[in-house]
This record gives C-alpha cells, structure tokens and sequence, in this order.
C-alpha cells in the first residue's frame, strides 16, 4: 500500500475554543486529524504537524516550508489540511514549485472540535480521491466537490466552496 504524506498545517479545521482568553486557538497538536485517522485501516500514512497557523497569518516562508518537506518525503501522494482563506494562495504556490506530486488540500469552515462532521468528510473525501488518483497535480477538496486548484473557489457570501 502507497504511503501518504498528511501535513497538517493548522487553519479552521483544527481551531479550539480557549475559556482563559475567550477565543478560538489554532493548537500545536494534531488531535483532530488524528481523530479521523483512527478509523482509517485501509490507508499507510506519515502525519506531520508544521507551521500550527490561521491560513491568513501564513507566510512566503510557511509555503516554502510546505514545499520543502513534501520535496524531502518520499511519498507521491499528500494530503495538506490547510485553513480555507489562502488555501487557493498555497495550492498555486505548491503547482508552480511541485510538478511530480499528487498534492490535495483541504479543509473545513467549521472546526472539528465544535462539529466534526465537516472537517471528516471533507478530509476522508479528499484521503479517498487520494486513493484512487494517478495524475499528478494540485487539488482542493471541498464541499462534496474536488477539482484542479483555480477550477474550485470559496464563496464567501454562501460560506461554502463551489467549482468554478
């Protein structure tokens, strides 16, 4: 079985609620993707926590950073949990530096820990296509739907994503 790469960047789906401050946390672990990872039996992976981040504080040094440790794995397939707001920034930064490479980003507008069902669909969807999936690329998946990046968009008035 083909081992996948699963980079856990940090971004909404990971976000917890913090009583002492009142606020919704990107944590330093990765206790929610690895609570979906529990009932994958069928699936060899690597999971790496990186970068612990809301997408919108991500920088040019975070998406090297991404593009370094995908380079460095031996792994043909990754899976990047991402936050939603620049996931579309990190998706064309990894297809112009990563070309041998089946990448898929996804996410959730909902954090895992407040409804789970979102973030796991959304991440099993994305896992499955993985599976299956031969041609390299850069995908996102989102929403029931997964497609090349820039054919796949948020729309923020209906605060879901749609192909474009």
């Amino acid at each position: 079985m083909e081992k996948i790469l699963i980079l856990n960047t940090g971004g909404t789906f990971n976000k917890r609620y913090n009583p002492l401050k009142g606020e919704l946390e990107v944590p330093q672990d990765g206790i929610a993707v690895e609570s979906i990872l529990r009932y994958c039996y069928n699936t060899s992976y690597e999971l790496l926590n990186i970068i612990h981040k809301d997408s919108l504080e991500m920088s040019e040094e975070d998406r090297e950073l991404i593009v370094q440790t995908i380079q460095a794995s031996p792994a043909r397939k990754v899976l990047i949990i991402h936050g939603t707001d620049t996931m579309d920034v990190t998706a064309t930064f990894l297809a112009l530096h990563v070309k041998d490479k089946i990448i898929s980003l996804t996410s959730a507008m909902v954090p895992f820990s407040i409804d789970t069902v979102e973030a796991t669909a959304n991440f099993m969807m994305a896992l499955g296509d993985l599976h299956v999936r031969e041609k390299n690329g850069v995908y996102l998946a989102m929403h029931g739907a997964i497609a090349s990046h820039g054919s796949i968009y948020k729309n923020r008035q209906k605060g879901i994503f749609e192909l474009c």
